[in-house]
């Protein structure tokens, strides 16, 4: 009976604190608007860490940091707590962080070789992500020098060289890691992928290299093409000294004017096109030419002009039936106009017979080709601008 009556006190009395429980507010509660937020503040919970950790905000979070960087204990167990937080931030894609929590845990210099090669190789991939090849695969030989044999690491430096292009330094990396670990499907995938991409990278290096043989071979011959006729190719002309004379033509065909030597300096087309002279199977040279005409600020550009060919023919499609917009008073007809070169170091114009060839008009003492592309100065004979524009010039015939 006795008993009874104990347990029935006792309900009552259980029956109190729940009731008390129901109506006393929790002092520590979470708060009914804002639960979520505040749950997300305790570390078990939290789905990411805070950029920066307030004491005040985060009071767990920054017991656990103390506790992580707690200079007092073994630098064994300062680095795995480092290594850790290095691994969340991982999880996180927040890998500038995971390298600082690596990075420091390296720091401690612990002397367990297993951590350190698993700080160097975490810290590996974290570089790789943020596309730090060249810090990965210093991370996977610093890790591989203190254990040669690691998977990781060995995996690790083998993708940081195809990162970085060095497929057959890779392919050394694969063949390294398969001897130790011959069935790990990784190194095989990525061996597989480096020599392939090896293969392609020497393949196309042989056909860059025979294409620039090829090319060499066509400039030498073109150059040679060029020295046989003895045309000359202008380089930029030196600042002729205070005090000394002009010579006559005729005392000296270079004077101050520097001919380029045989090489591709002097043979670039100024003109949008880039047309270049080119020497065809019959062996003949074409030219990029540009007509100039003063007149009406204009021009004429012929990317492939034969050197057996005569002005006249080009005269005769460039103002044929038709004449050019330009031309108001209808009056560039082939056989009213005048062609010249002008010769800037001596202030002297050449007339050009239009029947004349190219070739012959190149070959003339006087002529420098600039640029790679003649130039031809055409004129309306008779006209007043022919008159005042060859006034005060000298004028020589071929």
């Amino acid at each position: 009976m006795a008993s009874s009556e104990g347990q029935h006190e006792s309900d009552d009395g259980m029956d109190a604190f729940m009731d008390k429980f129901k109506t006393q507010q929790y002092e520590n509660a979470f708060s009914e608007d804002n639960w979520e937020e505040e749950f997300d503040r305790v570390p078990m919970f939290m789905k990411k860490a805070p950029e920066e950790i307030d004491p005040q905000k985060y009071p767990e979070l920054a017991c656990l940091q103390a506790i992580i960087h707690d200079e007092d204990r073994p630098p064994e167990e300062q680095a795995k707590s480092l290594k850790d937080e290095g691994n969340a931030f991982f999880k996180e894609k927040n890998y500038k962080k995971a390298i600082l929590s690596y990075t420091a845990g390296l720091q401690k210099k612990c002397g367990d070789q297993d951590l350190d090669t698993l700080l160097l190789t975490n810290r590996a991939a974290a570089n790789f992500h943020l596309g730090n090849m060249r810090s990965a695969l210093n991370d996977a030989v610093a890790a591989k020098k203190i254990k040669p044999d690691h998977l990781k690491a060995l995996i690790r430096g083998a993708q940081s060289c195809i990162a970085l292009r060095n497929f057959a330094e890779a392919v050394q990396w694969c063949d390294e890691g398969l001897k130790v670990h011959p069935t790990d499907k990784k190194l095989q995938e990525l061996r597989a992928a480096a020599d392939k991409h090896k293969r392609i990278t020497e393949r196309d290096a042989r056909k860059s290299k025979i294409k620039e043989k090829k090319l060499l071979a066509e400039k030498e011959a073109l150059l040679a093409a060029i020295k046989d006729r003895g045309i000359k190719l202008l380089q930029p002309v030196k600042p002729r000294q205070s005090g000394s004379d002009s010579q006559d033509e005729d005392e000296d065909e270079g004077s101050t004017a520097e001919i380029a030597q045989l090489n591709l300096d002097g043979l670039g087309s100024q003109e949008a096109t880039g047309a270049q002279v080119f020497l065809d199977e019959q062996r003949t040279l074409h030219w990029p030419v540009l007509f100039l005409y003063p007149e009406h600020q204009q021009t004429d550009f012929i990317s492939a002009f034969s050197e057996n060919n005569c002005f006249i023919d080009h005269l005769a499609v460039m103002f044929g039936e038709e004449l050019p917009p330009w031309d108001a008073d209808r009056k560039y007809h082939p056989n009213n106009l005048q062609l010249y070169f002008e010769d800037e170091e001596k202030d002297t114009f050449y007339q050009i017979n239009p029947e004349t060839s190219l070739l012959k008009v190149l070959q003339h003492k006087r002529f420098f080709v600039k640029s790679g592309t003649p130039s031809i100065i055409v004129l309306v004979r008779s006209s007043s601008f022919w008159k005042q524009f060859l006034t005060g010039k000298k004028i020589r015939g071929l």
